[in-house]
């Protein structure tokens, strides 16, 4: 069968996409194209990342952030930091032009190549990499500081929450070094419960903060963006890499932050109403007689630290109790019938089989 392509474009959000779809014969390339478009569909802005040359969905997050709060008017240096695979960094090369214009990347992993952005490959931890990041300023602050860094999620909401507090406070400890006074400071924060604390610790260093939710950040997710404006340190402040999580001894009636105290910061919806929406489910625009032809991805990320364990997943010896037999899904029986009509559970005593990234485990 001869391919055909067949081009259609969505207009959305004031900008117009065109997505090309081929047709194409073959049973098995089908059921390929089938397989691999399943994101593009759950995923609109994963499709439109691919579609537009970014690296990653994220960098429509920064772009909704600046829409709202207009981050990069007057910027001449910023730095990213946690910034692998690169797409905000992306974000700062293509809005930030010029020949005045110094952009940094920062981050433990190494991450390919890209125009305009100068890497360093380095702990956010260490006062070695806050003096690089001045180096490369020839001695000034910086503007603008970003940070998309985020911790494997576990899932445990609390877990995740605090871990991800810690992240931040790191970010901002490195950023008290490198950042001008009347600067901004954005990163990820996950709302939670103990959220107000993590506020009131930044609105020691900002008298401006602001919570936001990009259209492109799905709504399921406890994920937002603290922007953090017109940096301020205490009067005495010194920046001290020695302590990364700014860690200090306070007496009870200092941690208690009630009334006058606790900070509620102003929660803002970024992007507008029309974009397309992160939770929902879109078509692949299909065409009768015609399929759907995959764009890979821009840049696959650089020797990742999960590579090895998708490695074993793949060869199911993922889960493997130490000194016991690799636990594959032939070692479980199948569900046998039930009489009354439900799906059994094997034998007596045997729980349901589920299989989670190639490691079987039982639920009982």
């Amino acid at each position: 069968m001869v391919a055909m392509e067949t081009s259609v474009d969505i207009v959305n959000d004031s900008r117009t996409y065109s997505l090309v779809f081929k047709s194409s014969g073959g049973q098995d390339q089908d059921q390929d194209q089938m397989g691999r478009s399943s994101k593009d569909k759950r995923d609109m802005y994963y499709r439109l990342a691919k579609e537009e040359g970014w690296r990653a969905r994220s960098a429509f997050k920064l772009l909704q952030l600046d829409e709202e709060f207009q981050l990069f008017h007057g910027v001449h240096r910023a730095v990213d930091l946690c910034a692998a695979p690169g797409s905000w960094s992306q974000v700062l090369s293509r809005k930030l032009m010029g020949p005045d214009v110094t952009i940094l990347a920062v981050d433990l992993q190494a991450m390919a190549p890209l125009p305009g952005v100068i890497q360093i490959q380095g702990d956010i931890t260490k006062v070695s990499t806050a003096e690089q990041i001045v180096g490369h300023f020839a001695g000034r602050p910086a503007d603008l500081v970003v940070c998309d860094g985020a911790p494997d999620v576990t899932g445990l909401h609390d877990i995740d929450e605090y871990i991800q507090a810690q992240l931040l406070l790191a970010a901002l400890n490195i950023t008290t070094h490198v950042l001008n006074k009347g600067g901004t400071f954005v990163a990820k924060i996950f709302r939670g419960k103990d959220v107000t604390l993590l506020y009131s610790q930044l609105r020691l260093f900002f008298p401006d903060i602001a919570c936001a939710k990009p259209r492109s950040s799905r709504n399921s997710s406890i994920e937002a963006f603290v922007v953090c404006r017109g940096y301020n340190p205490p009067e005495g402040y010194v920046p001290d890499m020695a302590n990364p999580l700014l860690d200090h001894s306070y007496d009870l009636e200092q941690n208690q932050l009630e009334g006058p105290a606790r900070l509620i910061a102003p929660f803002l919806a970024c992007g507008d109403l029309s974009a397309f929406d992160a939770d929902r489910t879109y078509p692949l625009q299909l065409t009768p007689g015609a399929g759907y032809h995959y764009v890979s991805p821009l840049q696959p990320p650089i020797c990742p630290p999960y590579q090895e364990a998708c490695a074993r997943r793949r060869t199911q010896r993922l889960a493997r109790p130490p000194g016991g037999p690799t636990a594959t899904t032939s070692s479980f029986p199948l569900a046998t019938p039930d009489p009354r009509g439900r799906a059994g559970r094997g034998p007596a005593g045997a729980g349901s089989k589920s299989i989670v990234g190639g490691a079987a485990s039982l639920d009982t």
